[in-house]
């Protein structure tokens, strides 16, 4: 189900995009993509989820960059075998582009920067 994947830390990142036709509109460029995000420790240390950052291509050149405290509103704290799961959304102005960026998670002690694998946007008018 989950199309990318990346290990940092023993922190696993799963990423599966999606295109929003029904909140999408090609005649005002408004090109709306969710993306569903599963977060699991396998680490043998809690780990708490500080900051995202994002940044974000289109298909026509522009550059995003989106940072942040949580995910979703939250700071998950997340013990060994454990998991949050999360979804949300990016708006394009093109049809196509590309998400990647790292989670800033903390211990009692250290911190660390979680890759978040570069994922592909693809709108089905692409196909």
């Amino acid at each position: 189900m989950f199309e990318y994947q990346a290990v940092s830390h023993n922190v696993l990142i799963r990423v599966k995009p999606e295109y929003a036709d029904d909140k999408s509109d090609i005649f005002s460029q408004k090109f709306v993509f969710i993306y569903h995000i599963v977060i699991e420790n396998n680490s043998q240390e809690t780990l708490q989820l500080l900051r995202r950052s994002w940044l974000i291509k289109d298909g026509i050149g522009d550059i995003y960059e989106v940072n942040g405290e949580g995910v979703v509103g939250k700071q998950p704290l997340l013990k060994p075998g454990e998991q949050f799961s999360y979804q949300s959304y990016c708006v394009l102005k093109s049809p196509a582009g590309s998400m990647e960026g790292f989670y800033e998670m903390t211990t009692d002690s250290q911190k660390y920067r979680i890759l978040i694998p570069k994922f592909h946007l693809r709108s089905h008018i692409l196909n």
